[in-house]
């Protein structure tokens, strides 16, 4: 199948390889079908979702946890069954990146709406969090700390 991208060219890809967001992605809802691209290597950081309607629509995304971030949600009964996940083996959970135009340009995440995506079947969406409980995790340091009385 050849698509054309803004920011890729044009490309040849495998049908199959599609990502489905039967709802679309909030703001884009009738863009439905995209293909995910990553930088060449072992290990990418970033990927592109690039929407297969739109040529010029496309989300620098990236994996969570560089970012030390570990999600812990439970997807409603109406996301389980659009994702339709059988393994949790399967689930691919990805933040929206944006560009911060202010004093200091920087790259940020949209961490409280994480792209879900069952990536057995292709099919995703983007679950919106209303309330994130952020922690810390603190490891026993207390035989490393030596505490002494003072008169």
């Amino acid at each position: 199948m050849e698509i054309k991208s803004s920011f890729f060219g044009e490309q040849t890809i495998d049908p199959s390889t599609i990502v489905s967001f039967p709802n679309g992605i909030p703001g884009f809802e009738d863009q439905t079908r995209f293909k995910l691209f990553h930088q060449e290597g072992d290990n990418p950081l970033i990927f592109w979702l690039q929407s297969l309607d739109d040529e010029s629509l496309s989300f620098s995304v990236a994996q969570p946890s560089i970012f030390n971030i570990n999600y812990n949600f439970v997807l409603n009964d109406t996301e389980e069954a659009t994702l339709g996940i059988e393994d949790t083996g399967d689930t691919l959970v990805l933040i929206m990146l944006h560009k911060d135009t202010s004093d200091q340009p920087t790259i940020k995440g949209s961490i409280r709406s994480p792209l879900v995506i069952n990536s057995a079947k292709r099919i995703g969406l983007q679950k919106v969090l209303t309330q994130i409980e952020q922690s810390i995790t603190l490891t026993d340091i207390s035989n490393e700390i030596n505490v002494s009385e003072s008169a």
